[in-house]
């Protein structure tokens, strides 16, 4: 039952800040809970106390067969759940998502657990510096394009810090538990999520410059195109991608999109 290096793996065994975690997600006795790479289980010991239902994915083998034995009411999957289909793993489309992931799959993981049709909570032990960027603010020196990304679906909070000699091994760097909501109505069509992630990455991609001149570079088109574009959704062009609000990034997508470009 030693963590493997190779799965990222760094198990967390403090009885107290296990069960803030499990507050964060405040699961209730009708909830089915979705476990992400539960471990040796002690974040399922709690969650099997408080959720009506608890499925969790783990892909270390070895560990499988110890959480079966000592957990027989959970549904125990074998494998990658970045390869696996949650909610065919689940059988319904409403629950929670909770776990304690490795930093080598932040952000591949945020982004499914963010596909729709989206889980009505995720809390995530994710590294600190991820987390931050994640709520950071627009204008802030760590925002940019995961944070743009997350926020046009989901509130996101960082609700405490977890230092690294929590773990069992400690990692390198300390973490923070991540909430993420889904949006009741998100800031961007579903639809539209593409392209609209092709404008945030594009234009941070060129964050050094202007957004008259990211503009210019991203579609072709002239100086005058571009800059009636920007006009059009009332941003400054000679402003930085870091200083655009979520929904400001919104308007220009869908701005771009009714003049005629595409991400392809």
């Amino acid at each position: 039952m030693r963590p493997k290096r190779r799965l990222g793996q760094h198990f967390l065994t403090d009885p107290s800040i296990l069960n803030r975690i499990v507050d964060a997600l405040d699961p209730r006795p009708s909830d089915t809970v979705l476990e992400i790479g539960p471990g040796r289980g002690a974040l399922t010991a709690i969650l099997a106390g408080r959720a009506g239902t608890v499925v969790a994915i783990e892909r270390d083998g070895d560990l499988v067969s110890h959480l079966r034995q000592s957990f027989p009411g959970v549904d125990l999957v074998a494998g990658d759940a970045l390869a696996l289909d949650w909610h065919e793993v689940v059988g319904h489309s409403d629950f929670l998502v909770i776990g304690n992931i490795p930093y080598n799959i932040t952000s591949p993981l945020l982004d499914k657990a963010l596909t729709p049709p989206r889980p009505r909570r995720c809390v995530f032990l994710v590294q600190r510096e991820v987390g931050e960027r994640i709520v950071a603010p627009p204008g802030s020196k760590i925002y940019g394009a995961l944070s743009v990304g997350i926020q046009a679906v989901a509130r996101a909070e960082v609700v405490f810090r977890v230092p690294a000699g929590a773990f069992q091994p400690p990692p390198k760097v300390d973490s923070v538990v991540l909430r993420l909501t889904p949006l009741e109505v998100p800031l961007i069509d579903d639809a539209a999520l593409l392209v609209f992630r092709a404008v945030v990455t594009g234009l941070f991609g060129l964050r050094r410059k202007q957004l008259l001149r990211g503009i210019r570079q991203l579609t072709g088109w002239s100086a005058d195109n571009a800059g009636a574009v920007l006009h059009a959704v009332g941003l400054d062009p000679t402003a930085r991608p870091e200083t655009v609000a979520p929904a400001a990034f919104v308007a220009l997508t869908r701005e771009l999109v009714d003049l005629g470009w595409s991400a392809d």
